[in-house]
């Protein structure tokens, strides 16, 4: 169960990674772009596995928007992807 909590944390961190790359006006456009991208297939009713199958269709809808997010931050500078990385800890490290 504990692995699971783990995979929950690291999730949320990804979100607010996400977030804040969408916020930061240093951030490359590509890289907002991708990161939108994600969001979008994650809310679209089109997906490569319908979502009427209970695990199948989220667990695609995780791994592709995982993917992308990872794409993203590879357009990422590396010091600002740090430094947005700190900022996440940070804030998840005060919300404990």
């Amino acid at each position: 169960m504990w692995k699971l909590g783990r995979l929950l944390t690291m999730f949320r961190k990804e979100l607010l990674l996400a977030w804040a790359v969408l916020r930061d006006p240093r951030a490359p456009k590509l890289a907002k772009l991708v990161t939108v991208l994600a969001a979008l297939y994650v809310i679209s009713p089109i997906d490569l596995v319908s979502d009427f199958i209970p695990v199948l269709g989220w667990l695609d809808d995780g791994v592709i928007a995982y993917l992308l997010l990872q794409l993203a931050w590879r357009f990422l500078p590396e010091e600002l992807l740090a430094s947005l990385r700190a900022r996440v800890e940070a804030r998840t490290a005060s919300a404990r």
